[in-house]
């Protein structure tokens, strides 16, 4: 499983900012950092009022997760 983890903060104040993540259990660690910025661009349009500050691929296993 592939975590796109990305910092998301309000555009109005942005030092409000908040982690969020998109898992991915059909994707490579390549091919989420390849299709990052289109997810996050979608994640943007349905999110207005927030910008991505930074974002990063990492590999995630269930125990880490449910941890």
């Amino acid at each position: 499983m592939v975590e796109l983890l990305f910092v998301a903060c309000l555009s109005g104040a942005p030092e409000e900012c908040r982690e969020r993540s998109m898992l991915f259990s059909d994707v490579t660690p390549i091919q989420c950092l390849m299709g990052a910025q289109p997810q996050l661009a979608k994640w943007v349009e349905t999110h207005p009022n927030f910008t991505i500050q930074s974002w990063r691929c990492r590999t995630v296993s269930f125990a880490e997760r449910d941890a």
